[in-house]
Protein backbone atom coordinates (compact mmCIF):
# COMPACT_ATOMS: atom_id res chain seq x y z
CA UNK A 1 0.00 0.00 0.00
CA UNK A 2 2.97 2.64 0.73
CA UNK A 3 4.45 1.73 -2.25
CA UNK A 4 1.05 2.18 -4.23
CA UNK A 5 0.93 5.70 -2.71
CA UNK A 6 3.85 6.38 -3.64
CA UNK A 7 3.88 5.60 -6.94
CA UNK A 8 0.61 7.47 -7.15
CA UNK A 9 2.50 10.43 -5.63
CA UNK A 10 5.58 10.61 -7.49
CA UNK A 11 2.97 10.02 -10.64
CA UNK A 12 1.27 12.93 -10.09
CA UNK A 13 4.15 15.53 -9.60
CA UNK A 14 5.68 13.97 -13.14
CA UNK A 15 2.13 14.37 -14.91
CA UNK A 16 2.08 18.03 -13.65
CA UNK A 17 5.60 19.06 -14.58
CA UNK A 18 5.08 17.65 -18.09
CA UNK A 19 1.86 19.56 -18.42
CA UNK A 20 3.29 22.91 -17.37
CA UNK A 21 3.96 24.21 -21.08
CA UNK A 22 0.79 23.28 -22.25
CA UNK A 23 -0.10 25.49 -19.16
CA UNK A 24 1.89 28.52 -20.63
CA UNK A 25 0.62 27.74 -24.21
CA UNK A 26 -2.90 28.20 -23.58
CA UNK A 27 -2.26 30.88 -20.78
CA UNK A 28 -3.56 29.41 -17.95
CA UNK A 29 -1.50 29.78 -14.77
CA UNK A 30 0.46 26.85 -13.71
CA UNK A 31 -0.84 27.06 -10.39
CA UNK A 32 -4.17 26.40 -12.01
CA UNK A 33 -3.08 23.46 -13.43
CA UNK A 34 -1.75 21.96 -10.25
CA UNK A 35 -5.12 22.22 -8.54
CA UNK A 36 -6.77 20.86 -11.59
CA UNK A 37 -4.74 17.77 -11.78
CA UNK A 38 -5.24 17.54 -8.32
CA UNK A 39 -8.87 17.99 -8.14
CA UNK A 40 -8.90 15.11 -11.25
CA UNK A 41 -6.70 12.25 -9.14
CA UNK A 42 -9.19 13.06 -6.23
CA UNK A 43 -12.00 10.90 -5.87
CA UNK A 44 -14.66 12.54 -7.67
CA UNK A 45 -11.97 11.96 -10.22
CA UNK A 46 -10.86 9.41 -12.66
CA UNK A 47 -7.75 9.14 -9.95
CA UNK A 48 -10.22 7.85 -6.87
CA UNK A 49 -7.67 9.21 -4.47
CA UNK A 50 -9.64 9.34 -1.02
CA UNK A 51 -7.84 12.48 0.89
CA UNK A 52 -9.23 13.96 4.29
CA UNK A 53 -6.48 14.32 6.19
CA UNK A 54 -6.79 17.97 7.50
CA UNK A 55 -4.14 17.77 9.99
CA UNK A 56 -1.58 16.01 7.27
CA UNK A 57 -2.88 19.23 4.85
CA UNK A 58 -2.37 21.73 7.20
CA UNK A 59 1.51 20.18 8.03
CA UNK A 60 2.66 20.15 4.39
CA UNK A 61 0.37 23.09 3.56
CA UNK A 62 2.10 25.31 6.36
CA UNK A 63 5.67 23.48 5.38
CA UNK A 64 5.21 24.45 1.44
CA UNK A 65 4.39 28.23 2.00
CA UNK A 66 7.72 28.48 4.06
CA UNK A 67 9.88 27.14 1.77
CA UNK A 68 8.35 29.26 -1.24
CA UNK A 69 8.36 32.47 0.98
CA UNK A 70 12.45 31.80 2.21
CA UNK A 71 12.98 31.90 -1.81
CA UNK A 72 11.40 34.97 -2.60
CA UNK A 73 12.46 36.24 -0.05
CA UNK A 74 16.23 35.44 -1.40
CA UNK A 75 15.19 36.79 -4.27
CA UNK A 76 14.11 40.42 -2.60
CA UNK A 77 16.68 43.37 -3.20
CA UNK A 78 16.82 45.01 0.22
CA UNK A 79 17.20 48.49 -2.31
CA UNK A 80 14.08 47.83 -3.57
CA UNK A 81 12.43 48.63 0.18
CA UNK A 82 13.03 52.33 -0.13
CA UNK A 83 10.02 52.58 -2.97
CA UNK A 84 8.45 49.46 -1.73
CA UNK A 85 8.38 48.53 1.98
CA UNK A 86 6.15 51.74 3.40
CA UNK A 87 3.28 50.90 0.76
CA UNK A 88 3.73 47.33 0.96
CA UNK A 89 3.38 47.01 4.59
CA UNK A 90 0.57 49.55 4.76
CA UNK A 91 -1.22 46.98 2.44
CA UNK A 92 -0.12 44.30 4.70
CA UNK A 93 -2.33 45.70 7.75
CA UNK A 94 -4.45 48.27 6.95
CA UNK A 95 -5.43 47.04 3.43
CA UNK A 96 -6.78 43.64 5.19
CA UNK A 97 -8.42 44.77 7.28
CA UNK A 98 -10.64 47.10 4.96
CA UNK A 99 -10.68 43.97 2.26
CA UNK A 100 -11.46 41.55 5.14
CA UNK A 101 -14.06 43.97 5.92
CA UNK A 102 -15.87 44.77 3.06
CA UNK A 103 -15.72 41.03 1.94
CA UNK A 104 -16.95 39.73 5.36
CA UNK A 105 -19.87 42.06 5.43
CA UNK A 106 -21.15 41.25 2.51
CA UNK A 107 -20.66 37.49 2.63
CA UNK A 108 -22.95 37.83 5.62
CA UNK A 109 -25.21 39.69 3.96
CA UNK A 110 -24.90 37.27 1.05
CA UNK A 111 -25.37 34.01 3.04
CA UNK A 112 -27.72 35.33 5.73
CA UNK A 113 -25.07 33.87 8.34
CA UNK A 114 -23.95 36.20 11.58
CA UNK A 115 -21.58 39.13 10.60
CA UNK A 116 -18.81 37.33 12.70
CA UNK A 117 -18.89 34.47 10.56
CA UNK A 118 -19.27 36.58 7.11
CA UNK A 119 -16.14 38.36 8.91
CA UNK A 120 -14.21 35.28 9.26
CA UNK A 121 -14.38 33.89 5.85
CA UNK A 122 -13.60 38.03 4.50
CA UNK A 123 -10.07 37.43 6.89
CA UNK A 124 -9.36 33.97 5.39
CA UNK A 125 -9.43 34.97 1.96
CA UNK A 126 -7.95 38.36 2.67
CA UNK A 127 -4.52 38.08 1.89
CA UNK A 128 -2.59 37.77 -1.22
CA UNK A 129 -0.61 35.05 -1.81
CA UNK A 130 3.11 34.98 -2.07
CA UNK A 131 3.18 31.74 -3.82
CA UNK A 132 0.94 32.64 -6.63
CA UNK A 133 2.71 36.55 -6.52
CA UNK A 134 5.94 34.75 -6.95
CA UNK A 135 5.23 32.45 -9.76
CA UNK A 136 3.21 34.62 -11.88
CA UNK A 137 5.59 37.52 -11.72
CA UNK A 138 9.05 36.14 -12.07
CA UNK A 139 7.63 32.96 -14.03
CA UNK A 140 5.50 35.28 -16.98
CA UNK A 141 9.24 36.96 -16.92
CA UNK A 142 7.64 39.86 -16.67
CA UNK A 143 9.62 42.89 -15.21
CA UNK A 144 7.65 45.87 -13.78
CA UNK A 145 8.55 49.47 -12.94
CA UNK A 146 10.36 49.23 -9.17
CA UNK A 147 7.37 51.01 -7.23
CA UNK A 148 4.86 48.34 -8.33
CA UNK A 149 6.61 44.67 -8.26
CA UNK A 150 8.77 45.76 -4.80
CA UNK A 151 5.34 47.16 -3.09
CA UNK A 152 3.59 43.46 -4.60
CA UNK A 153 6.77 41.24 -3.48
CA UNK A 154 7.11 43.07 0.15
CA UNK A 155 3.31 42.98 0.57
CA UNK A 156 2.62 39.53 -0.52
CA UNK A 157 5.93 37.67 1.83
CA UNK A 158 4.82 40.30 4.74
CA UNK A 159 1.05 39.56 4.82
CA UNK A 160 0.03 36.74 6.17
CA UNK A 161 0.55 37.75 9.89
CA UNK A 162 -2.65 40.39 9.80
CA UNK A 163 -4.73 37.79 7.95
CA UNK A 164 -3.21 34.95 10.35
CA UNK A 165 -4.02 37.31 13.26
CA UNK A 166 -8.06 38.23 12.03
CA UNK A 167 -8.49 34.63 11.20
CA UNK A 168 -7.43 33.64 15.20
CA UNK A 169 -9.10 36.49 17.08
CA UNK A 170 -12.65 36.04 14.87
CA UNK A 171 -12.25 31.80 15.51
CA UNK A 172 -11.66 32.76 19.15
CA UNK A 173 -14.15 35.12 19.64
CA UNK A 174 -16.36 32.62 17.75
CA UNK A 175 -16.05 29.92 20.60
CA UNK A 176 -16.69 32.09 22.99
CA UNK A 177 -13.63 34.25 24.18
CA UNK A 178 -15.15 37.84 23.37
CA UNK A 179 -14.89 38.75 27.22
CA UNK A 180 -10.59 38.99 26.48
CA UNK A 181 -10.50 39.07 23.26
CA UNK A 182 -9.31 42.89 22.40
CA UNK A 183 -6.12 42.39 24.69
CA UNK A 184 -5.59 39.24 23.76
CA UNK A 185 -5.89 40.10 20.25
CA UNK A 186 -3.30 43.10 20.76
CA UNK A 187 -1.21 40.90 22.20
CA UNK A 188 -1.33 38.16 19.25
CA UNK A 189 -1.03 40.71 16.99
CA UNK A 190 2.18 42.29 18.35
CA UNK A 191 3.49 38.65 18.95
CA UNK A 192 2.90 37.61 15.11
CA UNK A 193 4.74 41.49 13.23
CA UNK A 194 7.03 41.84 16.49
CA UNK A 195 8.89 38.28 17.22
CA UNK A 196 8.59 37.15 13.83
CA UNK A 197 10.41 40.77 12.34
CA UNK A 198 13.15 40.03 15.21
CA UNK A 199 13.69 36.15 14.77
CA UNK A 200 13.57 36.62 10.77
CA UNK A 201 15.89 39.31 11.10
CA UNK A 202 18.16 38.33 13.68
CA UNK A 203 18.06 34.24 12.06
CA UNK A 204 19.04 35.57 8.57
CA UNK A 205 22.23 38.02 10.24
CA UNK A 206 23.09 34.47 12.10
CA UNK A 207 22.79 31.95 9.12
CA UNK A 208 24.62 34.38 7.03
CA UNK A 209 27.67 34.64 9.60
CA UNK A 210 27.53 31.07 9.91
CA UNK A 211 27.18 29.81 5.67
CA UNK A 212 30.46 32.71 5.54
CA UNK A 213 32.31 30.74 8.33
CA UNK A 214 31.74 27.26 7.79
CA UNK A 215 33.47 24.88 5.20
CA UNK A 216 31.39 22.83 3.76
CA UNK A 217 30.77 21.04 0.15
CA UNK A 218 29.29 23.51 -2.38
CA UNK A 219 26.14 20.99 -2.75
CA UNK A 220 25.52 21.32 1.38
CA UNK A 221 24.81 25.01 1.32
CA UNK A 222 21.27 25.19 -0.13
CA UNK A 223 20.60 22.15 1.93
CA UNK A 224 21.98 24.08 5.35
CA UNK A 225 19.58 27.40 4.29
CA UNK A 226 16.77 25.66 3.72
CA UNK A 227 17.00 23.31 7.47
CA UNK A 228 17.34 26.68 9.00
CA UNK A 229 15.16 28.48 7.53
CA UNK A 230 12.30 26.01 8.39
CA UNK A 231 13.78 25.57 12.10
CA UNK A 232 13.48 29.02 12.57
CA UNK A 233 9.91 28.76 10.91
CA UNK A 234 8.62 26.43 13.37
CA UNK A 235 10.21 28.39 16.54
CA UNK A 236 8.94 31.34 15.63
CA UNK A 237 5.90 29.77 15.35
CA UNK A 238 6.15 28.10 18.33
CA UNK A 239 6.66 31.36 20.74
CA UNK A 240 3.70 32.68 19.28
CA UNK A 241 5.47 34.77 16.26
CA UNK A 242 4.76 34.58 12.52
CA UNK A 243 6.90 32.22 11.05
CA UNK A 244 5.72 33.36 7.33
CA UNK A 245 6.86 36.61 8.29
CA UNK A 246 10.55 35.35 10.16
CA UNK A 247 11.39 32.91 7.16
CA UNK A 248 10.76 35.39 4.34
CA UNK A 249 12.86 38.35 5.97
CA UNK A 250 15.89 35.43 6.57
CA UNK A 251 15.54 35.34 2.88
CA UNK A 252 15.94 38.35 2.57
CA UNK A 253 19.02 39.47 4.75
CA UNK A 254 20.91 35.71 3.09
CA UNK A 255 20.29 37.60 -0.27
CA UNK A 256 21.71 40.98 0.97
CA UNK A 257 24.64 40.08 3.25
CA UNK A 258 26.89 38.64 0.28
CA UNK A 259 26.38 35.23 1.39
CA UNK A 260 28.97 32.51 -0.16
CA UNK A 261 27.51 30.18 -2.73
CA UNK A 262 24.80 32.76 -3.11
CA UNK A 263 24.03 31.86 -7.03
CA UNK A 264 24.21 28.62 -6.42
CA UNK A 265 21.76 28.16 -3.56
CA UNK A 266 19.40 30.56 -5.43
CA UNK A 267 19.61 27.57 -8.76
CA UNK A 268 18.49 24.94 -5.91
CA UNK A 269 15.73 26.53 -4.24
CA UNK A 270 14.19 27.29 -7.22
CA UNK A 271 13.51 24.04 -8.10
CA UNK A 272 12.37 23.36 -4.07
CA UNK A 273 9.98 26.20 -4.66
CA UNK A 274 8.52 25.15 -7.68
CA UNK A 275 8.46 21.34 -6.00
CA UNK A 276 6.67 23.19 -3.18
CA UNK A 277 4.03 24.94 -5.08
CA UNK A 278 3.28 21.75 -7.21
CA UNK A 279 2.97 19.58 -3.71
CA UNK A 280 1.09 22.07 -2.06
CA UNK A 281 -1.68 22.79 -5.00
CA UNK A 282 -2.25 19.39 -5.73
CA UNK A 283 -2.45 18.38 -2.08
CA UNK A 284 -5.53 21.05 -1.53
CA UNK A 285 -7.29 19.83 -4.88
CA UNK A 286 -6.91 16.25 -3.69
CA UNK A 287 -8.99 17.60 -0.35
CA UNK A 288 -11.50 19.48 -1.98
CA UNK A 289 -14.34 17.50 -3.26
CA UNK A 290 -15.86 18.82 -6.89
CA UNK A 291 -19.79 18.34 -6.04
CA UNK A 292 -19.53 20.04 -2.65
CA UNK A 293 -18.03 23.21 -4.52
CA UNK A 294 -20.57 23.26 -7.00
CA UNK A 295 -23.54 23.78 -4.12
CA UNK A 296 -21.23 27.02 -2.44
CA UNK A 297 -20.30 27.91 -6.49
CA UNK A 298 -22.80 30.98 -7.14
CA UNK A 299 -22.04 32.27 -3.85
CA UNK A 300 -18.60 31.71 -3.68
CA UNK A 301 -18.47 33.06 -7.20
CA UNK A 302 -20.33 36.69 -5.68
CA UNK A 303 -18.09 36.74 -2.99
CA UNK A 304 -14.93 36.51 -5.23
CA UNK A 305 -15.88 39.08 -7.78
CA UNK A 306 -17.17 41.53 -4.71
CA UNK A 307 -13.34 40.88 -3.46
CA UNK A 308 -11.77 41.25 -7.24
CA UNK A 309 -13.92 44.11 -7.71
CA UNK A 310 -14.50 45.79 -4.64
CA UNK A 311 -12.75 45.16 -1.70
CA UNK A 312 -8.87 45.04 -3.55
CA UNK A 313 -9.27 47.94 -5.39
CA UNK A 314 -10.81 50.09 -2.08
CA UNK A 315 -8.18 48.99 0.04
CA UNK A 316 -5.53 49.16 -2.45
CA UNK A 317 -6.71 53.01 -3.44
CA UNK A 318 -7.13 53.78 1.14
CA UNK A 319 -3.77 52.33 1.52
CA UNK A 320 -1.52 53.76 -1.27
CA UNK A 321 -2.56 57.08 -1.28
CA UNK A 322 0.06 58.93 0.63
CA UNK A 323 2.78 57.44 -1.34
CA UNK A 324 2.19 59.07 -4.72
CA UNK A 325 1.52 56.16 -6.67
CA UNK A 326 -0.53 56.88 -9.77
CA UNK A 327 -3.86 55.63 -11.59
CA UNK A 328 -2.09 52.95 -13.41
CA UNK A 329 0.15 51.94 -10.86
CA UNK A 330 -3.29 52.21 -8.34
CA UNK A 331 -5.13 49.68 -11.23
CA UNK A 332 -2.42 47.18 -11.57
CA UNK A 333 -2.01 46.69 -7.58
CA UNK A 334 -5.58 46.39 -6.95
CA UNK A 335 -5.94 43.77 -9.83
CA UNK A 336 -2.63 42.09 -8.54
CA UNK A 337 -5.13 40.50 -5.56
CA UNK A 338 -4.18 37.14 -6.15
CA UNK A 339 -5.28 35.02 -3.85
CA UNK A 340 -3.56 31.37 -3.98
CA UNK A 341 -2.21 28.32 -1.14
CA UNK A 342 -2.66 30.85 2.04
CA UNK A 343 -6.13 31.32 2.00
CA UNK A 344 -7.16 27.86 1.25
CA UNK A 345 -4.52 26.66 4.00
CA UNK A 346 -6.25 29.34 6.56
CA UNK A 347 -9.71 27.80 6.32
CA UNK A 348 -8.52 24.65 7.29
CA UNK A 349 -7.94 26.87 10.73
CA UNK A 350 -12.19 26.42 11.67
CA UNK A 351 -11.57 22.97 10.58
CA UNK A 352 -9.24 22.29 12.91
CA UNK A 353 -10.77 24.17 16.00
CA UNK A 354 -14.29 22.52 14.96
CA UNK A 355 -16.53 26.05 13.97
CA UNK A 356 -19.91 25.26 12.89
CA UNK A 357 -20.11 25.61 8.98
CA UNK A 358 -16.20 25.05 8.90
CA UNK A 359 -16.57 23.60 5.79
CA UNK A 360 -18.57 25.75 4.04
CA UNK A 361 -15.59 28.35 4.63
CA UNK A 362 -13.63 25.60 3.23
CA UNK A 363 -15.69 25.40 0.14
CA UNK A 364 -16.18 29.08 -0.42
CA UNK A 365 -12.42 30.00 -0.09
CA UNK A 366 -11.10 26.81 -2.62
CA UNK A 367 -13.80 28.62 -5.08
CA UNK A 368 -12.32 32.12 -4.18
CA UNK A 369 -8.63 30.72 -5.28
CA UNK A 370 -10.13 29.20 -8.31
CA UNK A 371 -11.52 31.94 -9.64
CA UNK A 372 -8.47 34.38 -8.62
CA UNK A 373 -6.26 32.68 -9.91
CA UNK A 374 -8.16 32.07 -13.28
CA UNK A 375 -9.29 35.48 -14.29
CA UNK A 376 -6.52 37.91 -11.95
CA UNK A 377 -4.22 35.33 -12.74
CA UNK A 378 -4.73 34.67 -16.69
CA UNK A 379 -4.54 38.96 -17.24
CA UNK A 380 -1.81 40.10 -15.28
CA UNK A 381 0.67 39.70 -18.08
CA UNK A 382 -1.73 41.25 -20.49
CA UNK A 383 -2.77 43.95 -17.89
CA UNK A 384 0.60 45.23 -17.36
CA UNK A 385 1.51 45.89 -20.93
CA UNK A 386 -1.94 47.92 -21.28
CA UNK A 387 -0.91 49.98 -18.67
CA UNK A 388 2.55 50.75 -19.65
CA UNK A 389 4.32 49.28 -16.27
CA UNK A 390 6.20 46.77 -17.93
CA UNK A 391 9.72 48.33 -18.13
CA UNK A 392 12.48 46.42 -20.51
CA UNK A 393 14.48 43.01 -18.88
CA UNK A 394 17.55 42.99 -17.15
CA UNK A 395 19.41 40.89 -19.69
CA UNK A 396 21.08 38.96 -16.78
CA UNK A 397 24.05 36.10 -17.38
CA UNK A 398 22.69 32.72 -18.64
CA UNK A 399 25.54 31.04 -15.77
CA UNK A 400 27.07 32.67 -12.70
CA UNK A 401 29.76 30.74 -11.20
CA UNK A 402 31.66 32.35 -7.65
CA UNK A 403 35.27 31.87 -8.06
CA UNK A 404 35.48 31.02 -4.29
CA UNK A 405 39.39 31.62 -3.26
CA UNK A 406 40.65 34.34 -1.06
CA UNK A 407 42.66 36.00 -3.83
CA UNK A 408 40.06 36.25 -6.40
CA UNK A 409 37.65 38.60 -4.09
CA UNK A 410 34.51 39.76 -6.05
CA UNK A 411 34.70 38.16 -9.21
CA UNK A 412 32.66 35.52 -10.84
CA UNK A 413 32.37 33.26 -13.90
CA UNK A 414 29.78 33.99 -16.46
CA UNK A 415 28.36 32.44 -19.49
CA UNK A 416 26.88 34.47 -22.04
CA UNK A 417 25.32 33.13 -25.17
CA UNK A 418 25.22 35.55 -28.46
CA UNK A 419 21.33 35.55 -29.48
CA UNK A 420 19.59 37.70 -31.55
CA UNK A 421 19.87 40.14 -34.22
CA UNK A 422 22.85 42.31 -33.29
CA UNK A 423 25.01 39.21 -33.68
CA UNK A 424 24.03 38.01 -37.15
CA UNK A 425 26.91 39.54 -38.31
CA UNK A 426 30.27 38.50 -37.46
CA UNK A 427 31.68 41.41 -35.00
CA UNK A 428 35.80 41.59 -34.16
CA UNK A 429 36.21 40.89 -30.49
CA UNK A 430 38.24 43.98 -30.45
CA UNK A 431 34.92 46.38 -31.37
CA UNK A 432 33.02 45.01 -27.94
CA UNK A 433 33.98 47.30 -25.22
CA UNK A 434 33.37 45.56 -21.78
CA UNK A 435 32.89 47.48 -18.52
CA UNK A 436 36.35 47.71 -16.33
CA UNK A 437 37.26 45.14 -14.12
CA UNK A 438 35.73 42.70 -16.87
CA UNK A 439 37.42 40.92 -19.62
CA UNK A 440 36.66 37.69 -22.13
CA UNK A 441 38.07 34.76 -20.70
CA UNK A 442 37.00 31.74 -23.86
CA UNK A 443 34.85 31.50 -26.81
CA UNK A 444 33.30 28.50 -27.15
CA UNK A 445 31.80 27.70 -30.98
CA UNK A 446 29.93 24.18 -32.02
CA UNK A 447 32.15 22.30 -29.03
CA UNK A 448 35.61 24.25 -29.90
CA UNK A 449 37.17 26.34 -27.35
CA UNK A 450 39.05 29.71 -29.08
CA UNK A 451 41.29 31.93 -27.71
CA UNK A 452 39.59 35.34 -26.72
CA UNK A 453 42.31 37.46 -28.18
CA UNK A 454 42.27 40.30 -31.17
CA UNK A 455 41.66 38.92 -34.82
CA UNK A 456 38.99 36.71 -33.16
CA UNK A 457 35.31 37.41 -34.23
CA UNK A 458 32.05 37.02 -32.10
CA UNK A 459 28.93 35.21 -34.13
CA UNK A 460 25.82 34.06 -33.47
CA UNK A 461 25.08 31.20 -31.14
CA UNK A 462 28.71 31.04 -29.47
CA UNK A 463 28.81 30.85 -26.10
CA UNK A 464 31.33 33.65 -24.31
CA UNK A 465 33.04 33.14 -21.06
CA UNK A 466 33.70 36.35 -19.20
CA UNK A 467 35.47 37.02 -16.11
CA UNK A 468 33.46 39.98 -14.06
CA UNK A 469 33.56 41.92 -11.36
CA UNK A 470 29.81 41.51 -9.15
CA UNK A 471 29.17 45.03 -9.50
CA UNK A 472 29.79 44.90 -13.34
CA UNK A 473 27.44 41.88 -13.87
CA UNK A 474 24.11 43.98 -14.80
CA UNK A 475 26.73 45.38 -17.85
CA UNK A 476 27.81 42.87 -19.00
CA UNK A 477 24.34 41.40 -19.97
CA UNK A 478 22.87 44.61 -21.26
CA UNK A 479 26.50 44.78 -23.33
CA UNK A 480 26.49 40.92 -24.96
CA UNK A 481 22.36 41.53 -24.78
CA UNK A 482 21.15 37.46 -24.74
CA UNK A 483 18.09 38.45 -26.71
CA UNK A 484 16.61 40.72 -29.05
CA UNK A 485 13.22 42.29 -26.96
CA UNK A 486 10.35 43.07 -28.01
CA UNK A 487 9.55 46.34 -30.16
CA UNK A 488 7.76 48.27 -27.35
CA UNK A 489 11.00 47.29 -24.89
CA UNK A 490 13.61 48.09 -27.01
CA UNK A 491 15.98 51.27 -25.85
CA UNK A 492 14.90 53.50 -28.58
CA UNK A 493 10.96 52.57 -28.44
CA UNK A 494 10.88 53.11 -24.59
CA UNK A 495 13.33 55.59 -23.41
CA UNK A 496 13.54 57.86 -26.55
CA UNK A 497 16.47 58.56 -29.00
CA UNK A 498 18.03 60.96 -27.09
CA UNK A 499 20.03 60.64 -23.37
CA UNK A 500 20.33 63.37 -21.31
CA UNK A 501 21.66 63.75 -17.65
CA UNK A 502 19.78 63.76 -14.30
CA UNK A 503 21.64 66.91 -13.24
CA UNK A 504 20.47 69.06 -16.95
CA UNK A 505 19.21 72.05 -15.60
CA UNK A 506 15.26 72.60 -16.46
CA UNK A 507 16.05 75.70 -18.31
CA UNK A 508 18.63 74.19 -20.77
CA UNK A 509 16.15 71.86 -21.82
CA UNK A 510 13.24 74.34 -21.72
CA UNK A 511 15.45 76.62 -24.04
CA UNK A 512 17.56 74.44 -26.50
CA UNK A 513 14.12 71.91 -27.12
CA UNK A 514 11.45 74.87 -27.51
CA UNK A 515 9.25 73.88 -24.58
CA UNK A 516 7.33 75.61 -21.94
CA UNK A 517 7.47 74.28 -18.54
CA UNK A 518 5.55 76.00 -15.91
CA UNK A 519 4.85 72.96 -13.28
CA UNK A 520 8.91 73.08 -11.89
CA UNK A 521 11.10 75.77 -11.38
CA UNK A 522 13.48 76.43 -13.94
CA UNK A 523 16.67 75.83 -11.88
CA UNK A 524 15.47 72.36 -10.63
CA UNK A 525 17.38 69.62 -12.48
CA UNK A 526 16.10 66.63 -14.62
CA UNK A 527 16.48 64.57 -11.10
CA UNK A 528 14.48 67.15 -9.15
CA UNK A 529 11.70 66.97 -11.07
CA UNK A 530 11.17 63.30 -11.35
CA UNK A 531 11.48 63.45 -7.42
CA UNK A 532 9.10 65.75 -6.80
CA UNK A 533 6.59 63.84 -9.34
CA UNK A 534 7.31 60.84 -7.67
CA UNK A 535 7.47 61.58 -4.05
CA UNK A 536 11.45 61.31 -3.76
CA UNK A 537 11.31 57.94 -5.11
CA UNK A 538 11.74 57.90 -8.84
CA UNK A 539 11.86 54.52 -10.85
CA UNK A 540 13.37 53.22 -13.62
CA UNK A 541 10.59 53.52 -16.39
CA UNK A 542 8.81 56.88 -14.59
CA UNK A 543 7.45 59.43 -17.23
CA UNK A 544 7.04 62.97 -17.21
CA UNK A 545 5.41 64.63 -19.91
CA UNK A 546 6.53 68.41 -20.77
CA UNK A 547 4.20 69.05 -23.51
CA UNK A 548 6.57 68.71 -26.85
CA UNK A 549 8.78 66.29 -25.12
CA UNK A 550 8.28 62.75 -22.82
CA UNK A 551 10.73 62.08 -20.30
CA UNK A 552 11.49 58.62 -19.60
CA UNK A 553 13.53 57.72 -16.28
CA UNK A 554 16.28 55.29 -17.91
CA UNK A 555 18.97 54.96 -14.52
CA UNK A 556 18.95 55.67 -11.18
CA UNK A 557 21.10 55.53 -8.29
CA UNK A 558 19.32 55.04 -5.03
CA UNK A 559 16.82 58.09 -5.39
CA UNK A 560 18.78 60.22 -7.97
CA UNK A 561 17.90 59.78 -11.58
CA UNK A 562 21.32 59.81 -13.60
CA UNK A 563 19.88 59.42 -16.72
CA UNK A 564 16.81 60.69 -19.06
CA UNK A 565 15.51 59.35 -22.10
CA UNK A 566 13.91 61.69 -23.96
CA UNK A 567 11.58 61.25 -26.77
CA UNK A 568 10.25 64.29 -29.33
CA UNK A 569 6.42 64.96 -30.04
CA UNK A 570 6.10 64.90 -34.37
CA UNK A 571 4.22 68.04 -34.49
Amino acid sequence: MDMTLLMMGAGLVFLSIVMTPFSTRIGMPVLLLFLGIGMLAGEEGPGGIEFHNIELSFLVGNLCLAIILLDGGMRTRVQSFRVGLRPALTLATLGIIITAGVGGVFAAWLLDIPLIMGLLIGAIVSSTDAAAVFALLHGRGLQLNERVGATLEIESGSNDPMAIFLTLMLIEVIQGGAGSSFWSAMLMLVQQFGLGGLTGIAGGWLIALLVRRIRLVPALYPLLVVTAGISLFSATNAIGGSGFLAIYLLGVVLANKGTRGMNAILQIHDGLAWLAQLALFLLLGLLVTPSELLKVAPFALLIALVLIFVARPLSTLISLLPFGFNAKEHVFIGWVGLRGAVPIVLALFPLIAGVEGSDLIFQIAFVVVLVSLLLQGSTLAWLARRLELEIPNDQAPQKRMELEHQHVGEHELLLVSLEGNRWKSATPIKQVHLPERTQFAAIFRNGEMLPARSGVDLQEHDVVAVLAHKAQIADVGVILGRYDPPERLTDRRFFGEFVLNGDARLSDVEMVYGVSVDRYPLEFTLSECFAKAHHGHPVVGDRLDLGGIMLVVKAVDGDRVVQVGMKIRKK
